[in-house]
């Protein structure tokens, strides 16, 4: 019954987190969001799209072959198809597991809730969670975070634990390292680990030291045979073997150690902004949040001396953790340059290590029954997450700074501007963009519209770049027209702006192109001053239909309607604005609506470019 009891109050608990966890994070990250796709993300969708679904999940040939997040990634959009806003909620709740993760991993750890609450939150709370969150290929760094930290957790039990629970521990590490090399192959430099933790419980089990052997052995073959080789591809295109240096890998490496003690340490693109940029206030509080780092460390240490504790296991577990951050650390320091995102995992696994260090000095107080002795250790992390709070607050008011962002906001505001406004309707038409300072790429413009179908196709769908209004013509149903705002990174819709300087129907012509039997029209001509107007009537011809075109007043055409579609051309000035006069004999005669005071009488299509 106590049992029971017991359990159900974890359950509480343990609910009870994760709704605080779920509310924050939504909270935290409400300015992010993504409406349109591009560069990788929409590659990666275009895959997607275009490929088979073994062709997707096996890219045989490729540089990378990453097929477990490829079958995420199918599944993730195959789930979300063309509702693009759903990314972000996807992307916050999934890193809301890690955070719940990691507060059950540094309850264990630290024999605290509180601990492992404030583990939760501070890494929610991490300015280095902005591509987990705002990129569609932030499920990659997702998984990879949350299979490394379930890697040092079971490495951890294994290390510490007894009996046949420990070895199950370990193979189950070595299953989750096959599968994060599967995910991004950076991680395989955490295999010495394994080997590490063998020698630390000198383990003389054959079987325990195949195991990582052959789950090393199983990756590099696996990526011998889809890829062709064995060296990691690295960031934009590069290859580490011809970018890797000792002193840019030593730079990269003392700039994420930076990063785990809050400091920008790199440019403000990758960052938002360096640390010499911060204001005071900012720098102040860093330096409070590593004074108390440094200061639960030595009480650590000191600990450990004051009691004479020589147990070698928590030493090697030191070592473990250690190694883990350095490993992650050094597989993030070889190619061009240092991400923040990459430093994610390194600061969730140091969350893990001041948990169980904290654990590890409160065992010791229990034993000697001093356990009021621990408040003043759990005062200093929940003082450590309370400064950081306001810091990892102003660096995410930085994210507008990052690499991506500014053509993020760009692509949700076309994809706002268009498909936000005007729905499937969208489709078939031609999009006129003024300006092309955003350098739209072919490969954007033909794939960007394709996302939102449901057939994934945008059949028609064009987009154009111009240099001014008067390249499109006069507006018609099938345009849209953007302007280009790189001032705020946005697109404007300016298509009834152009439309009623191009062309205003004063009366009797209506936007469908249908005309009523008289109608006038205020229309500016192109640079070459020819307007074409192409008449229509869909019923059968009667003798003796006449059309009367009036230029400024005058009459300028008279047309004999013998076929059902027939083109006139009048000219005029370059850009002379002018007043289209047109009279018919005829109407529709069995129309089913009247729209104006005179009756509908045929389809006019006007062109003035």
């Amino acid at each position: 019954m106590e049992k029971q009891t017991k359990t159900m109050l974890r359950w509480k608990t343990d609910l009870i987190v994760l709704f605080v966890l779920i509310s924050l994070a939504f909270w935290i990250n409400q300015g992010m969001e993504i409406k349109g796709l591009y560069m990788d993300d929409l590659y990666l969708w275009s895959c997607y799209g275009e490929q088979s679904f073994f062709q997707f999940v096996f890219p045989m040939g490729s540089t990378r072959f990453r097929f477990l997040y490829y079958l995420f990634a199918w599944l993730e959009l195959a789930l979300i198809g063309n509702r693009v806003w759903l990314i972000v909620p996807v992307n916050i709740v999934l890193n809301v597991g890690i955070a719940f993760t990691l507060y059950q991993m540094a309850h264990r750890f630290s024999h605290s809730a509180s601990v492992g609450v404030l583990a939760g939150i501070a890494f929610l709370f991490s300015r280095m969670a902005y591509y987990q969150i705002g990129q569609l290929y932030g499920l990659m760094e997702t998984m990879a975070t949350w299979m490394a930290l379930g890697i040092l957790y079971q490495l951890c039990e294994y290390l510490n634990g007894e009996g046949r629970a420990k070895d199950r521990c370990f193979v189950a590490a070595c299953l989750l390292y096959v599968g994060i090399c599967f995910v991004h192959e950076r991680y395989m430099v955490l295999i010495p680990l394994f080997f590490l933790v063998l020698l630390f419980h000198r383990s003389r089990e054959i079987k325990m030291w195949l195991w990582p052997a052959v789950s090393f052995a199983l990756v590099q073959a696996v990526r011998l045979i889809t890829i062709g080789g064995l060296m990691p591809a690295g960031t934009g295109g590069t290859n580490v073997a011809d970018t890797w240096s000792v002193g840019s890998a030593i730079r990269f490496a003392a700039s994420q150690v930076a990063y785990l003690f809050g400091i920008n340490a790199g440019p403000e693109h990758l960052n938002g902004q360096n640390f010499r940029q911060s204001p005071i206030w900012i720098l102040v509080l860093v330096g409070i949040a590593d004074i108390l780092l440094l200061a639960l460390v030595a009480a650590f240490v000191v600990s450990l001396v004051r009691h004479r504790i020589t147990r070698p296991r928590i030493f090697q577990t030191c070592v473990l953790f250690v190694g883990f951050i350095g490993g992650c650390i050094a597989c993030s320091s070889v190619t061009i340059r240092v991400e923040m995102r990459w430093v994610y995992v390194s600061y969730g696994a140091a969350l893990l290590f001041l948990s169980w260090i904290y654990g590890v000095m409160t065992e010791l107080l229990l034993k000697k029954g001093m356990l009021l002795h621990a408040v003043p250790y759990l005062a200093v992390i929940a003082a450590y997450v309370m400064v950081m709070a306001p810091v990892e607050l102003y660096y995410r008011q930085m994210y507008p700074n990052l690499y991506y962002w500014p053509n993020q906001q760009r692509y949700n505001s076309l994809a706002e501007e268009t498909y936000g406004t005007y729905g499937q309707s969208i489709f078939g038409k031609t999009i006129y963009i003024v300006g092309n300072q955003y350098e739209m790429s072919d490969f954007t413009a033909d794939t960007f519209f394709k996302v939102f179908d449901k057939e994934r196709k945008a059949e028609n769908t064009q987009v154009v770049h111009i240099e001014d209004i008067w390249e499109a013509g006069v507006v018609t149903e099938d345009m849209l027209i953007l302007q280009e705002e790189p001032e705020f990174d946005r697109f404007r819709d300016i298509t009834e702006t152009v439309r009623n300087i191009r062309c205003r129907s004063v009366y009797g012509y209506y936007r469908d192109g249908w005309m009523d039997e008289r109608a006038e029209i205020r229309l500016m001509a192109g640079e070459t001053g020819q307007i074409e107007l192409d008449f229509l009537y869909p019923r059968e011809l009667k003798p003796d239909q006449w059309l009367t075109v009036y230029v400024n007043g005058e009459p300028v055409q008279y047309l004999e309607l013998d076929e059902n579609q027939k083109a006139v051309q009048v000219q005029v000035l370059p850009f002379e604005r002018v007043k289209l006069e047109i009279e018919t004999n005829f109407y529709v005669e069995d129309a089913q609506e009247q729209r104006g005071e005179d009756r509908l009488a045929v389809l006019l299509a006007l062109k003035a470019d």
